[in-house]
C-alpha cells in the first residue's frame, strides 16, 4: 500500500478493500484522477482509496495517469543529536528539492540540503522511505516522488535559509523541539519521524 498525500489528506493506493471504511473508494483503472484531486484540493473529498488489483503494479498505474517529479532530500543529525528543520510557507519542513539532470538521487539529496540550508560536510548514513505528495505547479498537477537519506554532519557554521526557495529560517532541533515542530509540519515529515529513536519515549 501506498500513501499519497493531497492537500495533506491521505489517498491510499491499495489491492485490498475493507468493508467498513470512512474512505470514499475509487477503481484506480477508470479514476479520473485530475478530478479527485481537485476534489481533495476544495476539501470536498477528505480521504479516499484507490483501488488496483496488482499491488506491485499499482505505482507504475498511478504514474501513468499524473505527471511525476522525482526530488531528494535530507533527514540530517548533527554531532549533538539535532535534527536539521527549515520553516516555509508557515510550516517545518526538511530540505529537499527536484533532481537535476544527470545527477544521482543521492547527489540531488545532497545539494539541496546544502542549497537550502548552507549546511556542509554532509554524509548519508542510511536511506529512509520514499514520500508521495500532489502538487500544482504552472496550472498541471503532479505527484512528486520524494527519496529520503538519513545524513550526519559535523558543520557548526552558519546555517542561512535560501531566500529564493521562500524558506525563512533554518534551525537545529532537540528532540523535544522535533516534537513541538511535528505539530506545524506536513504529514509526509511526521511519517519520516515515526521510526525515528530521536523521539523514542
Amino acid at each position: 500500500m501506498y500513501k499519497v498525500f493531497v492537500n495533506d489528506k491521505p489517498l491510499f493506493l491499495t489491492n485490498k478493500v475493507e468493508k467498513e471504511t470512512d474512505f470514499q473508494i475509487f477503481l484506480l483503472e477508470s479514476v479520473d484522477i485530475e478530478q479527485l484531486i481537485i476534489k481533495m484540493f476544495s476539501n470536498k473529498v477528505n480521504k479516499a482509496l484507490l483501488y488496483y488489483p496488482d499491488e506491485k503494479a499499482i505505482l507504475k498505474k498511478m504514474k501513468q495517469k499524473i505527471a511525476v517529479a522525482k526530488a531528494g532530500g535530507g533527514l540530517v543529525y548533527n554531532d549533538k543529536g539535532k535534527a536539521l528543520f527549515i520553516f516555509r510557507n508557515g510550516k517545518w519542513d526538511l530540505p529537499k528539492g527536484g533532481t537535476e539532470k544527470g545527477e544521482s538521487m543521492k547527489e540531488t539529496a545532497i545539494r539541496e540540503v546544502e542549497e537550502e540550508t548552507g549546511v556542509k560536510g554532509l554524509e548519508i548514513t542510511d536511506k529512509l522511505q520514499k514520500t508521495y505528495h500532489v502538487f500544482k505547479r504552472n496550472g498541471q498537477y503532479k505527484l512528486k516522488v520524494t527519496t529520503w537519506y538519513r545524513m550526519k554532519t559535523s558543520y557548526n557554521g552558519v546555517v542561512e535559509g535560501q531566500q529564493e526557495e521562500g524558506i525563512e529560517k533554518v534551525a537545529w532541533l532537540k528532540p523535544a523541539e522535533i516534537k513541538e515542530a511535528l505539530t506545524n509540519s506536513y504529514e509526509n515529515i511526521k511519517l519520516l519521524f515515526e521510526k525515528e529513536s530521536v523521539l523514542a519515549e
